[in-house]
């Protein structure tokens, strides 16, 4: 199938040729009709891919100053090879679809095969999308005017915001799409609208819609509630560089009047504009309640409507209510419909129309999970490698260590990121269905870099199918997880192996450490400085992302008895707290271990970005090691060995180059199984201690 996407290091706008998605559970799988172009926000995102390095981080100084902290702790060429992989991705474009169900995931109620809908899909042939995120078009409403519904839910959930009287005076500031219809639903409430907008076309259909519309640059001596009456609301739906627009806004207020800001202005308020007149400020957020809320949005978990009345799903109906009665109307808005195909003429054009609809042929099938590149010969080799995930680690690091060896598949549920970084690796088969993967004989190692809590069921899938398995960390994010990999193992059909990505034990620094400290028992102590992440990741959720303590903080509980040379028998961790509540990115864990060696890993997310992100300290028998950062090793107590400064990486080339051997030449697994139990096992058992507050014996 075809899907738009920009490039946000080049600025290129692409047509991409990607496999259909599955109709995974609680989605529906979306026969694309008409996509509308959002000419603010796509303007926007195409305005910052298409500038320079300089550019983009001016736009960004709040990451600008993130990343000099990065120039100093990973030096600048590590860290400018990492920005431009960032960079270097193709961003889907859209957000407005309509189309027709053509499959129904699991657990998904209320929907029909065949039912016409809109939702927030981009502009693609083949849509997946969360049923919250879904609503039905009601008969009377064409294709053209239903598939405005999602921008009109955003400027519906700033009226709702704005909450006007009947009566009341409100002004638009920005008559673009959802502005123009924002004033249609204000006067569908009985208000009486002005609106300001510095473009004529737009104020004039704002006139044929019966409201009084100016010019911004209308006042030249400043703008003041005398010249056309103070205004009891106003509702921001611009897009401008400028706080002017702020301003402007509370001039034209009266006392303890409201501006809700829809659009994208820069938040540089100026007290005196709110003092005098105790005006209240707000920033609307998108199509309303449950907008970026995971349970609402993936797992289709809606709220209780006698508590939240109107959720993003509940706006997309009105609007299309609205539509239906006549009381919204979208027509003078449609400025253009093109094919697909024609994207070009408007996306290399600065975008200044209104409405551009984008038309499909409906040619894509919902069976064609699978691209296959019959120009790519693949030879035959020792090992057939094929990846299942496309997302940050294996765009990051994973594929970039694998350069040169054989990888067949690259499989993810979108198919869109998958298919680009197959076009950039030489991947010749993309899927977005893995057990097409596990069908073909060919395949012999399967290399799972999914979400944490998908590990387990592929892990299972691919032992059953006779392939080698490499996970990334971790395992599993439960007890139960661990069992069922163990028994799949000792059922599976044939000698397979089984990996965790616990890379910092094939280190070159860390060999070097093991070289020195040649048994004898020891303390290891390892601080992990690693930094924040967003509170909204997937990484804190217990169901997905098991927590970083088990998601990340795992690859030192491994380290240090790879250090140790011994297994783990007890954990006892402590952790922060914070207002009553633990933090797993905030925590000491103590170890035990059979050999009598004992180990500390302090993983803490409060440390300033500057420090170096990994420290390792080991001490025995009146020797001690440093690694910092796994750039330096200071050795104290050896003879003819103080230091080696070498910027070294944490293992993961090491790492894939080792697994790739073993399987071809039938060595050992790269990691004994005993190594496998024990670190998962250790670190589901350091969560345990962090609740019970005592030591807990590992399995």
């Amino acid at each position: 199938m075809k899907q738009l996407a920009q490039n946000l290091r080049t600025g290129e706008t692409l047509l991409l040729n990607v496999p259909v998605p599955l109709a995974r559970k609680g989605c529906v799988l979306i026969k694309t009709r008409k996509s509308l172009i959002s000419a603010g926000t796509e303007r926007m995102l195409i305005g910052f891919s298409k500038a320079n390095f300089l550019l983009k981080a001016r736009q960004h100084p709040d990451k600008f100053r993130l990343l000099i902290d990065k120039v100093r702790t990973d030096g600048f060429w590590k860290t400018t090879q990492s920005v431009l992989r960032r960079l270097d991705q193709l961003l889907p474009l859209g957000y407005c679809n309509l189309g027709e169900i053509e499959a129904i995931g699991e657990d998904v109620e209320g929907f029909t095969i065949g039912d016409r809908v809109v939702s927030n899909g981009p502009h693609a042939e083949m849509i997946c999308v969360p049923v919250n995120l879904v609503a039905k078009v009601p008969p009377d409403v064409p294709d053209e005017e239903a598939v405005f519904a999602v921008l009109g839910a955003v400027g519906l959930h700033g009226v709702r915001l704005l909450a006007p009287a009947l009566g009341e005076r409100v002004a638009v500031v920005g008559l673009g799409l959802i502005g123009l219809m924002v004033v249609d639903i204000l006067r569908a409430q009985g208000c009486e609208v002005m609106g300001i907008e510095p473009d004529e076309d737009r104020r004039r259909i704002a006139r044929e819609k019966g409201v009084v519309a100016v010019n911004p640059s209308w006042s030249t001596g400043g703008w003041n509630s005398k010249q056309f009456g103070e205004m009891d609301g106003v509702i921001i739906t611009a897009s401008s560089k400028s706080g002017d627009v702020i301003s402007m806004a509370s001039a034209i207020c009266r006392k303890k009047a409201k501006i809700v800001l829809v659009g994208d202005v820069p938040l540089h308020l100026n007290r005196a504009d709110f003092y005098h007149k105790e005006l209240t400020f707000q920033v609307s957020c998108s199509y309303g309640p449950g907008r970026y809320d995971h349970a609402y949005e993936e797992r289709g978990i809606d709220y209780p409507q006698g508590y939240v009345r109107w959720t993003a799903n509940r706006n997309f109906l009105e609007v299309l209510r609205l539509m239906g009665n006549g009381s919204l109307n979208v027509k003078p808005l449609i400025s253009n419909i093109i094919p697909l195909e024609n994207y070009l003429c408007i996306y290399q054009k600065n975008i200044r129309s209104l409405g551009v609809l984008i038309d499909y042929n409906g040619e894509s099938k919902a069976d064609e999970t699978a691209i296959r590149n019959p120009d790519n010969v693949f030879a035959v080799q020792k090992v057939v490698a094929a990846i299942i995930g496309a997302g940050n680690f294996a765009c990051m690091t994973l594929l970039p260590c694998l350069r040169g060896k054989c990888i067949k598949y690259i499989a993810s549920l979108g198919g869109s990121r998958a298919a680009e970084l197959a076009v950039k690796y030489g991947i010749p088969f993309v899927t977005t269905d893995y057990r097409e993967i596990l069908a073909d004989d060919e395949v012999n190692l399967v290399i799972i870099a999914t979400r944490h809590d998908e590990h387990v069921s592929i892990a299972i899938d691919a032992i059953r199918a006779d392939k080698h398995v490499f996970v990334e960390k971790p395992l599993s994010i439960d007890a139960r997880g661990i069992e069922s990999v163990k028994s799949a193992l000792q059922n599976a059909p044939g000698p397979v192996s089984l990996a965790v990505g616990f890379n910092r034990r094939y280190a070159p620094h860390i060999t070097r450490l093991r070289q020195l400290l040649d048994g004898g028992p020891m303390n290891v102590v390892i601080t992990v400085n690693a930094g924040s992440i967003l509170a909204n990741d997937w990484l804190h959720d217990s169901a997905r992302g098991g927590g970083r303590l088990v998601g990340e903080a795992c690859h030192f509980i491994d380290l240090v008895a790879w250090i140790a040379q011994s297994r783990i028998t007890e954990v006892c961790t402590n952790a922060l707290t914070v207002q009553g509540c633990m933090s797993t990115e905030n925590a000491s864990v103590l170890l035990r271990l059979a050999n009598g060696s004992a180990g500390a890993v302090h993983y803490f997310s409060n440390g300033h970005s500057s420090y170096p992100k990994e420290r390792i300290e080991v001490h025995s028998l009146g020797r001690t090691v440093v690694v910092d950062d796994y750039k330096v090793v200071w050795g104290y107590g050896f003879e003819g060995f103080r230091e080696t400064k070498r910027d070294a990486g944490k293992g993961h080339q090491e790492q894939f180059d080792k697994l790739f051997e073993c399987i071809a030449t039938g060595k050992e697994p790269i990691m004994p199984l005993e190594d496998v139990w024990n670190s998962s096992q250790a670190t589901l058992a350091a969560r345990d201690s962090m609740w019970t507050g005592g030591w807990v014996k590992v399995p």
